[in-house]
């Protein structure tokens, strides 16, 4: 019988163990670990700033109201778009609390945004994929929130092509990767990797992890909010069953590598504040 799955990370490893070749899971486990780091922040905190944006902005609620409905039911009639249009819109603005976006957060999630565009638009000249000359499964999670953030809704797109002009392309790039050749040697080592992949992992320290630690314990305390403090501001939200599961998964991930592997993550993690998930 067909499953119907959805979540992109078990979906690309189910790939890896089926298909041999052109992998997109380092080969080192040290660096497929900070691969899956990278990948799990932007499922799991860059998606807030995705929603955020795309909810919370006057002229991005507008055109994701008109666009959203079309892309269900491309012949849709201009009446019924317009109805479907409300109720969408309706929904969504409603759900702003779910990934922690209110007028308190609102700061955090965009100062976050517009530094990751800055990080990336440094870091691309060197890659340009996040860990080397090919692309990892952390290229493709944030691919998919960019895609959204740079080519869709207007008011994170505008930021985009004005700040991070790269950034705009290496999303339109990543589109069709068909002709890339991939070599084994095209993976940065994790003993020299550049500092721009460093700098993103303080990024990663700076704002997903105090959110997914706060959201773990309120999940198992059985709080029914969770209190942050992300980049020196308050952060509430409702708790979030799914991302407490993340950071077991990315604990068990870390726990199941080899001490030597480990201690090779820990040089790399080493004050950026991502080590906090694991002490």
């Amino acid at each position: 019988t067909l499953e119907a799955v959805i979540d992109s990370t078990p979906i690309i490893r189910r790939l890896e163990a089926e298909v041999s070749g052109r992998s997109v899971i380092p080969a080192d486990p040290a660096l497929a670990f900070i691969d899956a780091l990278i990948e799990d922040y932007a499922d799991e905190w860059l998606t807030k700033a995705m929603y955020h944006y795309r909810w919370a902005h006057p002229a991005d609620i507008a055109r994701a109201g008109q666009l959203l409905p079309r892309w269900y039911h491309p012949a849709i009639t201009r009446g019924d778009a317009e109805a479907a249009a409300a109720a969408v819109t309706q929904r969504q603005t409603s759900r702003l609390h779910v990934v922690g976006s209110n007028a308190t957060t609102a700061p955090v999630i965009e100062g976050s945004y517009r530094r990751l565009l800055e990080l990336l638009d440094a870091h691309i000249p060197a890659g340009p994929f996040v860990l080397g000359r090919r692309p990892a499964a952390c290229d493709f999670a944030l691919f998919g929130q960019l895609t959204q953030l740079v080519c869709i809704d207007p008011t994170p797109a505008e930021l985009a092509w004005r700040l991070a002009p790269s950034v705009g392309a290496w999303v339109q790039t990543v589109e069709d990767l068909s002709g890339l050749e991939p070599g084994d040697s095209d993976w940065f080592d994790i003993e020299r990797l550049p500092e721009t992949v460093r700098a993103l992992l303080a990024e990663i320290g700076r704002v997903y992890v105090p959110v997914m630690l706060a959201n773990a314990a309120a999940i198992t305390s059985g709080a029914s909010e969770v209190r942050a403090v992300v980049d020196g501001a308050p952060w509430t939200q409702a708790p979030f069953p799914y991302q407490a599961k993340c950071v077991e998964q990315i604990r068990a991930h870390y726990a199941g590598l080899t001490a030597a592997d480990r201690e090779r993550v820990d040089r790399v993690l080493a004050g950026s504040g991502c080590e906090a998930l694991f002490g």
